[in-house]
């Protein structure tokens, strides 16, 4: 058997592996039980705005926001719900014809049962999210095509096995270290098929996100990360057996799966084509070719990892930054801290997927004829 065909064969297995850990490890999501006395509502029902009136608020002469919502669904409806919003900057700027979520708790009377949770976005996510699909595949064809499957099987493994198992009091690093590899096997895989190369790109995407769960678990350990920094946290903590710090330790190992992906393939995809080039090179000078497009490709990518947790915290940021707090306060706060050790670690994580990745695809591209069957095909 050759280079080639172990490589390839060698990806075989660890797809296998990680689908019958996944199976033995699942745990369905337990029943939280009755959450309404915690101010949990019972479910969300779609409703309208048929009127917007601005009014004093009851009792003072401050101006204030009197909206009446229309159930337009379940049981209720046709019946008119009426809520007032104090009319300052934290109001939802609410306009008739809106379609919102309105929350809704059994057992009371329908007018008191139902109040505003939050604005109905799905037909706007859904639009936009047709907008990019067809972009994707006008630009990338049967590829892009691959990669949006790809996409929706993150999310069943996501939602079908890595959050029910967290939630039953699965172990973090290894529950989001197996979902992240059955996830990298069908995006690598769906898109490039099962070959030599995807095969290189499987193993080093595996064994840099091995090493990002081991040191995620050392580093948020050391800097003893509690996870209740946000408010959705402090929420989950009222439902018994879920592990908040696990949570966040399995998302900072999921986070940065999306990265090595990028970096793995296009390590791999850099040796082929070299080899592809210049057929007479020898697995040495195949890697350090590899290596000196790593570089300025891992280069790029840290930034940009960077800029991507500092974009998503951008209020927080300029909250600190009308605060007293010196920098240094800053960053050992926990909303912070942990931006910070997921940016830190992931990027440890990245920086060895490069000569991990560089190297299996020399030793795999030198010893295949160049444009195999089991090499790479755009």
């Amino acid at each position: 058997m050759g280079v080639g065909e172990m490589a390839r064969w060698s990806g075989v297995v660890v797809a296998v592996v990680a689908v019958v850990l996944a199976l033995v490890t699942y745990e369905p999501t337990p029943d939280p039980g009755d959450l309404s006395a915690f101010g949990f509502a019972d479910a969300w029902i779609r409703g309208e705005v048929v009127q917007v009136t601005e009014q004093s608020c009851p009792g003072s002469e401050e101006p204030c926001l009197d909206v009446v919502f229309e159930v337009t669904e379940g049981d209720d409806v046709g019946t008119f719900v009426s809520q007032t919003f104090s009319n300052d900057a934290t109001a939802p700027d609410f306009e008739v014809g809106d379609g919102v979520y309105l929350s809704y708790s059994a057992g009371v009377e329908a007018s008191f049962a139902y109040g505003y949770a939050d604005r109905a976005r799905l037909g706007t996510i859904l639009l936009w999210g047709t907008v990019l699909a067809v972009a994707v595949v006008a630009l990338g064809r049967w590829k892009g095509v691959s990669a949006l499957v790809g996409v929706g099987m993150s999310l069943v493994v996501i939602l079908g096995y890595v959050l029910p198992t967290l939630l039953a009091g699965g172990p973090p690093v290894t529950v989001a270290f197996v979902g992240a590899t059955v996830i990298a096997v069908a995006s690598i895989w769906l898109t490039h098929g099962v070959t030599a190369f995807s095969g290189v790109a499987l193993l080093g995407t595996v064994g840099s996100l091995a090493l990002t769960a081991a040191l995620s678990g050392v580093a948020f350990g050391m800097a003893r990360i509690t996870g209740l920094a946000s408010e959705e946290a402090v929420y989950l903590t009222l439902i018994p057996g879920v592990d908040i710090s696990g949570l966040v330790l399995a998302g900072a190992v999921l986070g940065a799966l999306g990265a090595l992906d990028d970096v793995t393939i296009t390590q791999a995809s850099a040796v082929w084509e070299v080899r592809a080039a210049n057929p007479s090179l020898d697995r040495k000078a195949l890697s350090e070719a590899g290596l000196r497009v790593g570089r300025d490709h891992i280069a790029s990518t840290v930034n940009t990892l960077v800029l991507a947790y500092a974009g998503a915290s951008m209020p927080l940021l300029v909250l600190f930054l009308l605060s007293n707090l010196t920098a240094g306060q800053v960053l050992a706060s926990e909303v912070v801290a942990v931006e910070s050790m997921r940016t830190i670690v992931g990027s440890l994580g990245l920086v060895a997927a490069v000569p991990i990745t560089t190297w299996l695809a020399s030793l795999v591209a030198a010893g295949s004829p160049p444009g195999g069957a089991g090499g790479h095909s755009h």
